[in-house]
């Protein structure tokens, strides 16, 4: 890669920083998701955790996919990815657009979605084997990184984005 990097063409983020931003944006998540479900069971007026389970599902998918294209297409950063200095940008280097935000969030879910299959279409079932499908497609996944040129994850490879490292300027 001999390519030069600077203030027009800042530098593709190194797989460690983003991997410690990925797993600090699922403890925040933590929060949005138990505020999104208490809400919806609120106002469902749900009594029983498998009562409603399917429309709790996708209430939080829906949530989750606001969430990240709300802050992906305003100003390119999650609170997470702001803490990690990174930023998502589309291929020319420009802010994302709504459409494009909720493209990569929804190819996103290649992260987790061939290690659910299997543990589905397997009939796997207890936590033990199901997080341990979900660490080893998280690690393969990532590891597909290094097939990409500027190491850029396979969604934003497919819709045209990539993850650059944002550090915050010196002040004079």
């Amino acid at each position: 890669m001999n390519e030069t990097y600077g203030p027009e063409r800042p530098a593709p983020a190194g797989i460690a920083r983003r991997m410690a931003a990925f797993f600090y944006e699922g403890m925040l998540l933590f929060g949005v998701v138990f505020t999104g479900g208490f809400v919806y069971s609120a106002a469902t007026q749900q009594r029983h955790a498998l009562q409603g389970q399917f429309g709790l599902q996708v209430f939080l998918f829906c949530l989750l996919g606001l969430y990240f294209a709300w802050f992906w297409s305003h100003g390119g950063q999650t609170l997470a990815m702001k803490a990690w200095h990174l930023r998502v940008l589309d291929a020319q280097g420009r802010p994302l657009r709504p459409l494009r935000a909720v493209m990569r969030y929804l190819l996103s879910w290649l992260w987790f979605l061939p290690a659910l299959l299997s543990v589905y279409t397997l009939g796997v079932h207890g936590t033990g084997p199901i997080f341990g499908s979900l660490a080893a497609g998280v690690i393969a996944y990532a590891g597909l990184s290094w097939l990409h040129p500027r190491r850029q994850f396979l969604h934003d490879a497919v819709c045209g984005t990539e993850l650059v490292t944002q550090l915050p300027r010196k002040k004079p």
